[in-house]
């Protein structure tokens, strides 16, 4: 267990969240108040029985129970008051900056107008106590058609989203499924991420590299099962936005003894935490590095390494990613690293 000091520190320095799910930050509460609000009748009687319900041991289990969460956004207003409860839960934990993964065909599958769902998202993160930019996902499980129909969909908004990603389940949708979209996005100049080697095998990570042309990896960790993709990601430096609550949540370890967060940082790989979907994963930033830290023999200069990640992998202007490091250097002046 780290000393008191460096915990402290885990918690009080800036970092960056790039790997947050909106529609996962959508607490118990949150989600019976909007279903009251909006009419929404719940399978669940109570706030407790639906956080009594988030016991999903796979990838698959989770998202059935997500999805059924995410049945209560409805209107603009809810898209902000969800995306400004994260936004200010986050600045807690001393996030400076956020790139927000939202899923539109979620919602528009509902009936919810993309507009209405792009709309409250962003106008929260105008509102928002920290910097905030979205990032717009694509379901693997549905088909490319559906994601090229998304992205024409998102042509009008195309001022509040700075790139897209590719979620949902893995096993079985390979990154190359979306290679006619993803190249329609680089044309675009959006930027490109894609959730690859969580649940997937270290193949999607390269395909995803190789053919969709991305520049940051979702999770990656199975990366190291393959020398020599671990070294590229190395040499390359292509960051690795790591989940490490939601990484034992969904068994992806058994606990966090056997992480290999440490492993990752010690081949080279630019790591990062984040807290992917927080209100069904058991916590955001802080409690994702703190519950890292508590298992791992991980030191002040790893917290600093893997905040300076954070921003370095960001997709913020150099000269904002600077400041941010400052910021941080700051933070770690009078600790010994």
């Amino acid at each position: 267990m780290p000393n008191e000091q460096l915990r402290i520190l885990l918690q009080r320095m800036p970092k960056a969240e790039l790997h947050i799910h909106i529609e996962g930050s959508l607490e118990p509460e949150l989600i019976f108040e909007l279903a009251q609000r909006n009419g929404v009748k719940l399978a669940y009687e109570s706030v407790e029985s639906l956080r009594k319900a988030y016991a999903f041991d796979n990838l698959q289990s989770f998202l059935d129970i997500y999805y059924a969460g995410a049945s209560v956004l409805l209107k603009e207003q809810d898209f902000y008051d969800m995306t400004m409860a994260y936004l200010r839960r986050a600045a807690e934990d001393n996030v400076r900056h956020a790139e927000i993964f939202f899923d539109p065909q979620t919602h528009t599958a509902r009936g919810v107008p993309f507009q209405t769902v792009v709309d409250g998202i962003w106008r929260a993160c105008q509102d928002g106590p920290i910097s905030a930019t979205l990032i717009m996902c694509f379901l693997r499980h549905l088909s490319e058609d559906d994601a090229l129909a998304t992205l024409e969909e998102a042509l009008p908004y195309r001022d509040k989203i700075i790139g897209v990603g590719l979620d949902s389940s893995e096993v079985g949708h390979p990154p190359e499924k979306f290679c006619r979209v993803f190249e329609r996005c680089r044309q675009l100049g959006l930027h490109l991420v894609a959730h690859a080697g969580e649940e997937g095998p270290p193949a999607y990570i390269e395909t995803a590299l190789d053919l969709l042309n991305v520049e940051r990896i979702d999770h990656g960790v199975r990366c190291l099962e393959d020398p020599l993709l671990t070294a590229r990601l190395a040499r390359e430096q292509i960051a690795l936005t790591v989940c490490p609550l939601s990484n034992i949540k969904l068994r992806v370890f058994g606990d966090m003894g056997e992480h290999n967060l440490l492993a990752l940082l010690d081949a080279g790989l630019a790591a990062t935490v984040n807290s992917d979907d927080p209100a069904y994963f058991g916590g955001y930033m802080n409690a994702n590095f703190l519950a890292a830290f508590d298992a791992l023999p991980l030191t002040a200069a790893h917290a600093h390494q893997l905040a300076r990640n954070s921003f370095t992998a960001s997709f913020l202007e150099p000269e904002a990613k600077r400041a941010f490091i400052d910021e941080l250097d700051a933070c770690f002046d009078h600790v010994k690293v």
